[in-house]
């Protein structure tokens, strides 16, 4: 039998990162590669609390279809958590705030459309894009996201792209936080020139010390689409999120979900609604939080022990789940995995976040999944590869002076 693709399917390609976590399943690995959260934060008590509770209370209807806009009220719930005026009607429950992304590109790409980007950006969203035939547009970026200046004028450099999709807060894969200066700046641009945000917050409740600023969607709820989810708070194996849209832009936004799956799982949308509903996420997020920020600040510190002299930079991400590294001049993240796994540590290369030119020093590190004591041990094994990697070069280096000279 012959099958003949669609031409979309070619723009469909293995996620980098789970082709690596294949890697981490080797016995001795200690894989900083996934973005997986800690299952040690996993509410397993509440959950199956709340699981016989909705059996007992309404089990027919939890198992039965439901609405696709998802269950009123964790829609309710989730409407009265977000920090501006929401409209219970606008929240469309999603399976995963991933699903989310490809809801969008369904609705707002056509193939050709330019979608402008972050330098670097989530991965998993230019996957979700990829079989729409976007033009994805690479925007200048530093330590606080997208410069507003590139911004506007690649905005303004060719048809008006259909979305700036940003990561405010301790973006995907770089760890890094939109300031409070350049959220005003970034919200009043896009405003002026027409541009419409997509805002994906994953990662916005795992902060360490102070929250973050307030949410781009929260400037302009109109000109903005906003994702969240449960994955990163409650369990990701429960594949639930949330989107808010516009009300112009809802209902094509139900069309496609009720197209892709219907509606999500309703019992899982009943337990997590069960395990919300009298302040459990006020009480339990603050031990995330805590444990993630002594796993991010043992990192550092073996960052700090290991790295020095070698030519190393790194940042220290005020919440979530990421660090960003960039390894010495003329090395090759790609090329440094094959040595790291020999040492049994797996990290994700920083080449496949780019939409377009990349920078092959960079790597992301994963800080959450780890122990303290498997960080460190991890860590010293990265800088014996580095280590390794540049005595390598230096001898490489000599014998060339040395054959340039004979010759």
């Amino acid at each position: 039998m012959n099958w003949k693709l669609a031409a979309r399917a070619a723009k469909m390609n293995p996620s980098v990162i789970r082709e690596i976590l294949k890697v981490t399943e080797r016995p001795g690995i200690i894989s900083l590669a996934g973005g997986l959260p800690s299952p040690d934060t996993f509410p397993i008590d509440a959950f199956a609390e709340a699981c016989a509770e909705v059996l007992r209370k309404d089990g027919r209807s939890a198992l039965q279809y439901a609405a696709s806009e998802g269950y009123g009220p964790l829609r309710e719930a989730v409407a009265a958590m977000l920090p501006w005026p929401v409209d219970p009607a606008q929240v469309l429950i999603t399976t995963g705030s991933q699903q989310g992304l490809d809801l969008l590109a369904k609705v707002l790409i056509d193939p050709g459309s330019r979608v402008l980007v972050e330098t670097p950006t989530y991965l998993g969203a230019l996957q979700a894009f990829a079989p729409m035939e976007p033009h994805p547009v690479s925007v200048d970026s530093d330590d606080q996201g997208v410069i507003v200046a590139d911004l506007i004028a690649k905005a303004r450099a060719g048809d008006a792209p259909r979305f700036v999709y940003l990561l405010p807060n301790f973006q995907n894969p770089t760890g890094r936080t939109m300031s409070e200066e350049r959220r005003v700046a970034v919200s009043q641009a896009a405003a002026e020139i027409g541009l419409p945000i997509v805002e994906d917050n994953p990662y916005g409740d795992l902060w360490f010390d102070n929250p973050p600023p307030l949410p781009l969607t929260a400037r302009h709820p109109e000109g903005c689409i906003y994702l969240g989810s449960f994955s990163k708070v409650l369990a990701p194996g429960l594949r639930l999120g949330f989107m808010v849209a516009p009300k112009a832009l809802f209902p094509k936004l139900l069309q496609a979900k009720q197209a892709a799956d219907l509606h999500s799982p309703g019992f899982n949308q009943r337990m997590v609604f069960e395990v919300m509903k009298d302040g459990f996420l006020d009480r339990h997020v603050p031990t995330i939080r805590a444990l993630y920020k002594r796993q991010r600040d043992a990192m550092l510190a073996s960052l700090q022990r290991e790295m020095q002299g070698l030519g190393v930079e790194y940042n220290r991400p005020a919440g979530g789940m990421f660090l960003w590294l960039r390894l010495p001049e003329g090395m090759d993240a790609v090329s440094l995995l094959p040595a790291a796994v020999e040492r049994n540590i797996a990290f994700v290369p920083g080449v496949p976040f780019y939409a377009g030119e990349s920078d092959a020093r960079t790597l992301r590190l994963s800080f959450v999944t780890a122990s303290v004591e498997q960080i460190d041990v991890a860590i010293t094994a990265l800088a014996a590869a580095i280590r390794h990697r540049l005595a390598e070069d230096h001898a490489a280096d000599v014998q060339r002076q040395l054959a340039g000279s004979a010759a």
